[in-house]
């Protein structure tokens, strides 16, 4: 069977898209969008997404999927919350109508910035992970997870697909002069991935490191955790060591970024208030022009005002959330389809193939 193509599989955000392959289904052509194509024996499955007047979700399948390998394609709009539980639902209804495999194709996971304790908080992605396996998924194909421990908070197998042979081959097609660029991570916390795009691309890196001021997000990151108790107890015989408080150098820059091209890489870019920081004290260094790379462009709250107004030059993000809107806000925001590695991976999964030909070259920190 030839590989898949879907150039138009993550443009309809409103509702799960629902695909069944039967084991004597015949081949056929699927209209995800307005230009798709898949050869190969998938075909859409016919269901109905209710939303009624009070604010509930009812799914209905509209044909027997017994025995069958469903496939459930969600793209995550802007409520989340709708679209967790639709794909919840949805999973519920095709378990319950005996199909014999349930595979969620979801691009960009949510919640997954939820991913560890943070004071009285909770881990919940973990929540969201229990879900789905409660619900009835038995796979999940998603790409690039915040933390790839994530993968670990699931009962069934989980495929992480990887985004960065998109974005390195657009730096290497859209970026003319990037023999002259240099990657930079734009905190410690990121230097891995970035170091896996500069060996990939034989280029320089910069880190960025400190902090300009103690911003409310940083106060709650832990530093001053446990909060302090008034007139609390302690036993006689015990005497805890004193913490210190976790205190960020000023801002530097560890790398020479002076006369070149800065590429900015990151999972997700959301709030995007660091990444313009970063551009500006990247500017101040002597970088001529500045690119932001990112896997998940959420692009939240004013992001594309920002954008338009900042340094950065290009935002280049793929198109596991939609992002049409911010689009035509920003001209500065540019797309790479990933849908083709997605379909190979359906594909593949269908056919009982070996998934290591999708993460080939790929690092264990990318």
């Amino acid at each position: 069977m030839p590989a898949s193509c879907f150039p138009g599989l993550l443009e309809n955000p409103l509702s799960s898209l629902c695909m069944h392959v039967g084991r004597r289904s015949s081949s056929c052509c699927l209209p995800c969008g307005p230009s798709c194509l898949f050869t190969g024996n998938l075909t859409f499955g016919n269901k109905t997404v209710v939303f009624s007047s009070f604010p509930e979700t009812r799914v209905e399948i509209k044909e027997s999927v017994r025995g069958q390998d469903i496939f459930i394609i969600q793209t995550i709009p802007r409520d989340v919350n709708t679209a967790v539980m639709e794909l919840l639902i949805m999973a519920y209804a095709l378990k319950t109508s005996c199909a014999r495999n349930i595979i969620g194709v979801i691009p960009y996971f949510p919640y997954s910035k939820q991913s560890k304790m943070r004071k009285r908080g909770s881990i919940v992605c973990k929540l969201l992970a229990s879900m789905l396996a409660k619900a009835g998924l038995t796979h999940i194909i998603t790409m690039d997870l915040h933390q790839k421990e994530i993968q670990g908070f699931f009962s069934f197998p989980v495929d992480n697909l990887r985004a960065s042979p998109f974005l390195i081959q657009y730096i290497q097609e859209e970026i003319p002069d990037y023999r002259n660029a240099v990657i930079v991570a734009k905190s410690p916390d990121a230097a891995k991935r970035a170091q896996s795009y500069a060996e990939r691309l034989r280029l320089g890196l910069a880190v960025i490191h400190g902090e300009a001021q103690c911003t409310e997000q940083d106060m709650d990151d832990g530093r001053h955790s446990p909060p302090m108790v008034k007139n609390a107890t302690v036993h006689p015989g015990l005497e805890l060591p004193l913490m210190m408080a976790k205190e960020k150098p000023p801002i530097t820059v560890v790398g020479d970024v002076g006369g070149r091209i800065a590429i900015i890489v990151d999972d997700i870019i959301d709030d995007v208030e660091s990444f313009v920081a970063a551009a500006e004290i990247l500017k101040e260094r002597g970088a001529y022009k500045i690119f932001v790379m990112a896997t998940h462009g959420l692009l939240s709250a004013d992001a594309p005002r920002l954008i338009e107004e900042s340094s950065i030059d290009e935002v280049v993000v793929t198109n596991t959330v939609p992002h049409e809107v911010q689009k035509l806000q920003c001209p500065k925001i540019k797309t790479v389809d990933i849908s083709l590695i997605l379909s190979e991976a359906i594909r593949r999964i269908h056919n009982g193939e070996s998934m290591a030909y999708l993460f080939r070259n790929i690092t264990v920190d990318d």
